[in-house]
């Protein structure tokens, strides 16, 4: 199956752009790209103050306050230093950078602009992931309403670290759908030792979210990780950010393409069984037909 990108590719490919003309030498222009992303995430590429200059890229996120309260702005502030200026109206973080003075390493620059949201995603788990690491206990579990009306629940054990994904499915066929999917996660642990260990309910949120506000509902289902410290060790762990945190939108776009494929072949075989039912018409019994001299005659 297809793994979603974790970079945003417009942002840089637009940052390249620029950074590529500079270095040739080519007249700065105006940009003013807004980009949307996966949850509801907006990015904007712009000249602040109108200067074709300075490119300055920002990303509003709807949650990024959750993520404050486990060390967002630290790692923002470790992973893009120099660049980060005053956030802009309307946004959470914004970078800059100067047309005049291209960096010598622009390429991972640039790589590190189309991460910002992955970046941003990434302070709560790197927190519970040390917390493990740690053997730490007594924290409190992370909640971070990452969607309207979803939530993604992290919390850490001396052993493990359990994340859990809450999501809703419009409808009925996205949870059948979904409950094969997971299924299939399953019967991968059984392949792969090393995968780590992947639970599914649907209606009733986990054990571990008993007694919370967590929602009930025939729509609702949740996904839950059990990652144990061959996935949250420093070797390991920023594959595990990559991968875990676009968990929710791995799931749905396959769910949509599973169903766009099995309508797709329903209107294939649709289209088969009219061929052969227009083949199948008998002839009529009286068929009118002409001699070679043209005159009409009819057949019984």
């Amino acid at each position: 199956m297809i793994l979603l990108e974790i970079n945003n590719r417009i942002v840089e490919e637009a940052l390249m752009l620029k950074f590529s003309n500079a270095l040739n030498g080519a007249k700065p222009e105006n940009v003013d790209i807004t980009v949307a992303d996966f949850d509801g995430v907006l990015y904007h590429i712009s000249n602040p103050e109108g200067d074709k200059t300075k490119v300055r890229v920002s990303i509003s996120l709807k949650f990024f306050k959750d993520l404050q309260e486990h060390g967002a702005d630290e790692l923002i502030q470790r992973e893009y230093g120099q660049f980060i200026v005053e956030p802009e109206d309307g946004y959470n973080v914004s970078v800059l950078y100067d047309l005049e003075n291209v960096p010598a390493n622009h390429e991972e620059v640039v790589k590190k602009a189309g991460l910002l949201k992955r970046n941003c995603f990434a302070s709560v788990f790197e927190k519970y992931f040390e917390f493990q690491e740690k053997e730490s206990t007594g924290h409190k579990r992370a909640v971070i309403n990452y969607r309207d009306d979803e939530t993604m629940y992290v919390d850490a054990r001396k052993d493990r670290v359990t994340v859990i994904f809450s999501t809703i499915f419009k409808d009925d066929d996205d949870v059948i759908i979904g409950k094969v999917f997971m299924q299939e996660f399953k019967e991968g642990r059984r392949r792969y030792q090393q995968a780590p260990q992947v639970l599914f309910s649907h209606k009733e949120p986990p054990l571990e979210l008993q007694g919370t506000d967590a929602r009930t509902g025939d729509n609702i289902g949740y996904i839950t990780f059990v990652l144990f410290p061959r996935h949250t060790n420093k070797a390991a762990k920023d594959n595990t950010i990559n991968l875990i945190h676009t968990l929710r939108d791995y799931l749905h776009y396959h769910i949509k393409c599973s169903k766009a494929y099995i309508h797709s072949r329903m209107r294939a075989k649709t289209s088969d069984f009219l061929k052969v039912l227009n083949r199948a018409r008998p002839e009529p019994k009286k068929v009118e037909k002409k001699t070679i001299t043209g005159k009409s005659f009819v057949r019984n």
